[in-house]
């Protein structure tokens, strides 16, 4: 990391060193063209074509270098930022969409606990105290009773999901995605902390906040070529209300004047926009009753929006 202090001309970029965003990560700084080889024995890795330099840490890390330290952007997940308390220090760009979970309270599913209001008092185990202790702080509260010295929540940063079983906790707060690893665990939900997903962030005072804006435009255009696809088609001018009405656009479509010497009957125009890809074939099949031809869907591989 003594790397870092040689690095003055560079913005510093945090993504999470490993485990469930980093995979997702790399996809995403590759779709926004940020060039880097990463050695495997070091956490930063230096853009070949940017003044970045990547500084691989863990998620939970990420919001106070951000927040308090010299790197003007990181990917973390909401979890991990509301868990810093650095939203005096940050701003919330983007949601990633992706990294997406639930920070739940989990008991034995064969045990005696089937509300959170039973275990204040009770062991609780997890990785987010704060959120986990803000948490049972308000269902304190919802009964009228003020005083929160009776709450029992103890950090552990690994292996959290097997506290109940080894005697550690009556029940523990962690993320789950799928769930399975609970279930394989004994384990059963009976609340929701939050649900969170993987965010851009970056410092209130950056100090390249030029290249912070570029980042973030090219990493909105990834988003949004992984959302949308490009529907084009040709229709009569007499019906161009209703398809514009099916097909808006992310922001509006484009329409373009047809040759009048190509078309017979009456004039037409070709209409171009963005759909959501969730959506595009009922879209088409909307457009076809309406009365378009020649409707042809295209792949986004990148766009500014």
């Amino acid at each position: 990391m003594d790397l870092v202090n040689h690095l003055p001309d560079r913005l510093l970029f945090a993504v999470p060193k490993k485990g469930r965003l980093y995979e997702k990560c790399c996809n995403l700084l590759t779709g926004a063209d940020i060039q880097f080889r990463r050695s495997q024995r070091l956490d930063i890795a230096l853009s070949t074509n940017l003044p970045i330099a990547l500084i691989f840490l863990p998620a939970a890390d990420i919001p106070v270098f951000v927040g308090e330290g010299n790197c003007d952007l990181g990917i973390t997940g909401m979890d991990q930022i509301m868990e810093a308390g650095q939203f005096e220090n940050i701003e919330d760009l983007l949601d990633l969409k992706f990294g997406n979970c639930k920070l739940q309270v989990q008991v034995p599913a064969q045990g005696k606990y089937s509300d959170p209001k039973e275990l204040i008092g009770k062991k609780i185990v997890s990785s987010f105290t704060k959120l986990s202790t803000d948490y049972f702080q308000e269902i304190r509260k919802s009964q009228g009773i003020a005083d929160t010295s009776d709450l029992n929540i103890r950090y552990v940063g690994g292996s959290v999901e097997a506290s109940c079983a080894l005697g550690v906790a009556d029940a523990i707060v962690d993320l789950v995605e799928s769930g399975e690893t609970m279930k394989a665990a004994g384990l059963k939900a009976i609340g929701t902390v939050l649900t969170t997903s993987a965010h851009l962030i970056s410092s209130k005072k950056p100090k390249f906040p030029e290249i912070v804006s570029i980042i973030n435009q090219r990493i909105q255009g990834v988003l949004a070529a992984q959302e949308y696809v490009l529907c084009n088609y040709n229709a009569p001018k007499s019906i161009l209300s209703d398809c514009l009405a099916i097909t808006p656009g992310k922001r509006a479509a484009t329409v373009s004047t047809l040759d009048k010497h190509s078309v017979e009957e009456e004039d037409w125009v070709a209409i171009s926009s963005m759909v959501s890809r969730k959506a595009i074939g009922d879209v088409m099949d909307e457009l076809k009753r309406a009365g378009a031809s020649d409707i042809l869907v295209l792949e986004i591989s990148n766009c500014r929006v």
